[in-house]
């Protein structure tokens, strides 16, 4: 199997064999404390020296003016909190720019907190930074400018050295993040005229967790980490020496053979933007056409969407510069601050070539790219996808994930305030309630429940996507006490993206499951769609005496949940390629089980209540309960059953947008025990995939229903109960 090509070499590189080499002697023999006064302890400090000398030389600049960190985050942190708190008396307006890492505007905003002045400024339509604008921008108070020296979106190279002169003129501290910039083009700092500049380990072919900070004698810092007098007394902390030794050897690579890395990148870059121009003649390229980095190409598909296109180019590397979600495109600060239009924006992908590039990489690649687009290109211009022998991943053809794709709980809230509640008195259930389904009384003893959903792929294999999507569309009619009495269909399908096999196997397993409930799937209706996207009209039956919804819940009620939460996390890590086969088949099953047993116990027992946990999360649906009958819910947090896995991938980042935009809507009405992490909120209202059932019943039914459940070997678990309204708050939970 062809290896994907990297095209990211802007986001990290990987270690060079000479600075492996480099590491070796002190990650066994000269292990010792830099500070210790023994041999091991000066082994490691000369290692330390050689480093520091190896970085100065590659800067142009003396040994004392170099200072070893964590990495670019942490130099750029250091240069400009510590110069911010150096010079406070001198003035407390700092000026930057609207391109710059977040490593660089997060450090302003959190000083602009502390009390300081911060001036962004604007670019041009290249990301390029006029000197003119900062020497307008520049007040009496300024006492820091930061500019980098290259951006590390589109490339652009900034006019560092001039806008220098511009702060020296006024006797301000000048500062450049030149992360992007070494081991691509020369960076001496005597010729930026710089103060203070960063550099990141990982971008030059050093280990991640590196970094060096120039810092110009006879310029102040405050020290930003505390302790021993490590570092100059700038930076306290025992010297990372296994690390401090491969970035000096990174350095005196870059600084040996600069030219030659430059002259191949540069050839790479070409070679790569020819075939890109050939391909796509209306194609737009960004970043400045002449001032621009040697392996930088940031481009812009009209009309396409950048995550959807490298979720189908998963044989190439790349970064996208936009996210599109069901209700926004969230476009790079830097793409925005360039003016680039939304419909370019929305398509933006960076591509960066490296020292290893070659020209068969960089020719694979431009096949897989005109293939991926051209498949994404109207159906009218593009014939069918034929049969392959290919495994398809079917969380590759979309930008979403099932129902964390749902449109945010706030902005469908106000598109249903608008809209006129219906007047029939038969409808028993309509817009006047969250709940997913309607309820239309055909006489005293019958009464048709109808509902509808879909989403797009949550799984890879077809099959199981049918299944789940199935699974889903039913259990809305399951959670108001209904019978299911048979479906439709619908389908969105890019015949022009998938083979039709793929829509084949998505309706078999639809087909599957609906047969386990009992019912028959009777037509349906197609569209010829961007990405894949399934679900079911589901008709269902029941006595409007046996009629539940989520808006009955009563004071004392407990509250049950049939499935554990956490699949919106867990289909994310899925289509990262995160999870392994247990956890894939485990998720896999419990989003594609029926809740139809669940459903039974509603008429079993007497539940007051009920709604089944989707795409607004359990707190967003229970927040609808308890909206409903204006009461509170109080969870026991420790209750509530989470799938395994769930913790780790969230500790790691891995949590969909549709989970962020759950928490930003129970915020205001759910009171948070203050011993609760984010972390744990957030699983809290993860948008779930075909979740269990959500009940409030009366306290003595609780352990009866449980045990029933039980026997029917599906999870039911007490979470919570139902207590009077507390001021200002729907949800408590401990």
């Amino acid at each position: 199997m062809q290896k994907p090509v990297y095209l990211d070499y802007n986001a990290t590189t990987p270690i060079a064999p000479q600075v492996a080499e480099a590491m070796r002697p002190y990650i066994y023999e000269n292990f010792g404390n830099p500070s210790s006064s023994h041999a091991y302890g000066t082994a490691a400090k000369k290692g330390v020296e050689k480093a520091r000398r190896q970085v100065a030389e590659m800067l142009g600049c003396q040994t004392d003016e170099i200072i070893f960190t964590s990495g670019g985050s942490e130099s750029n942190n250091l240069a400009i909190k510590g110069a911010a708190f150096a010079y406070r008396e001198k003035g407390n307006h700092i000026i930057t720019s609207a391109v710059e890492h977040p490593a660089v505007l997060d450090v302003v905003a959190y000083l602009q907190k502390e009390g300081f002045r911060i001036t962004i400024l604007e670019v041009d339509e290249y990301g390029w930074v006029d000197p003119e604008d900062v020497e307008k921008a520049i007040t009496s108070d300024t006492i820091l400018i930061s500019i980098m020296h290259a951006n590390n979106e589109v490339g652009t190279i900034e006019p560092v050295r001039e806008i220098a002169a511009i702060a020296h003129e006024h006797g301000i501290v000048m500062h450049s993040d030149a992360a992007q910039s070494v081991g691509k083009i020369p960076v001496k700092v005597a010729d930026l005229d710089v103060d203070l500049l960063s550099i990141a380990g990982h971008k030059i072919y050093a280990p991640k967790g590196i970094g060096a900070l120039y810092v110009r004698r006879g310029v102040r810092l405050e020290k930003i980490m505390h302790g021993a007098e490590h570092e100059m007394n700038k930076r306290a902390g025992t010297e990372n020496v296994i690390e401090i030794a491969a970035l000096g050897q990174a350095c005196e690579l870059v600084e040996e053979n600069l030219t030659t890395y430059q002259q191949h990148m540069l050839a790479m870059r070409q070679h790569l933007e020819t075939g890109l121009q050939e391909a796509f003649p209306a194609l737009k390229f960004n970043g400045h056409p002449t001032a621009h980095l040697p392996n930088t190409t940031n481009v812009s598909f009209y009309g396409l969407e950048a995550n959807t296109i490298l979720s189908e180019l998963d044989q190439v590397a790349a970064s996208a510069g936009a996210a599109c979600h069901a209700d926004q495109v969230d476009v790079s600060p830097v793409i925005a601050a360039m003016g680039i239009p939304l419909e370019y924006a929305m398509g933006t992908i960076r591509f960066s070539v490296g020292r290893n590039t070659t020209e068969e990489e960089i020719d694979f690649a431009l096949a897989e790219i005109i293939r991926v687009i051209g498949s994404l290109q109207s159906q009218e211009q593009i014939p069918a996808v034929a049969d392959s022998d290919k495994t398809i991943k079917l969380t590759h053809y979309t930008h979403g994930l099932g129902c964390a794709c749902k449109l945010r709980p706030q902005l469908l809230e106000e598109v249903l305030a608008d809209m006129k509640p219906p007047s029939d008195a038969r409808i028993l259930v309509g817009t006047e309630t969250g709940d997913d389904a309607a309820v239309y009384q055909i006489n005293e003893d019958t009464a048709i429940v109808q509902t509808v959903d879909f989403f797009t792929p949550i799984v890879d294999d077809p099959y199981y996507f049918g299944a789940i999507s199935a699974a889903n569309s039913l259990s809305d009619v399951y959670a108001m006490g209904a019978k299911p009495l048979f479906a439709l269909n619908i389908v969105g399908f890019p015949s022009n993206r998938l083979p039709i096999s793929v829509l084949r196997e998505i309706l078999r397993g639809a087909q599957d499951k609906a047969e386990e409930a009992g019912i028959s799937i009777i037509g349906g209706h197609t569209v010829d769609d961007t990405e894949p996207k399934y679900g079911m009209a589901v008709t269902g039956v029941l006595s409007p005496k046996q009629l539940i919804t989520n808006a009955s819940s009563q004071v004392g009620d407990k509250l049950i949940l049939t499935k554990p939460i956490g699949t919106g996390i867990l289909t994310t890590a899925l289509k990262q390629g995160l999870l392994d086969e247990p956890q894939a088949n485990s998720l896999i099953a419990t989003m594609s089980a029926l809740n139809n047993k669940a459903g039974a116990a509603l008429h079993q027992f007497e539940v007051h209540a009920c709604t089944d946990v989707t795409g607004f999360g359990l707190l967003g649906h229970l927040l609808g309960m308890m909206k409903a009958c204006d009461l509170t819910a109080v969870l026991d947090f420790a209750k509530v059953p989470i799938m395994d896995g769930v913790y780790d991938l969230a500790a790691a980042g891995v949590i969909p947008g549709g989970t962020r935009n759950n928490w930003s809507y129970t915020a205001p009405h759910t009171n948070y025990s203050e011993r609760m992490t984010e972390i744990q909120q957030l699983i809290l209202n993860d948008a779930q995939t075909s979740g269990g059932l959500l009940m409030a019943l009366p306290p003595e039914n609780a352990n009866a229903v449980i045990a029933y459940l039980k026997d029917e070997h599906v999870i039911a678990i007490e979470i919570g109960s139902v207590e009077n309204k507390t001021a200002g708050s729907y949800i408590i939970v401990n």
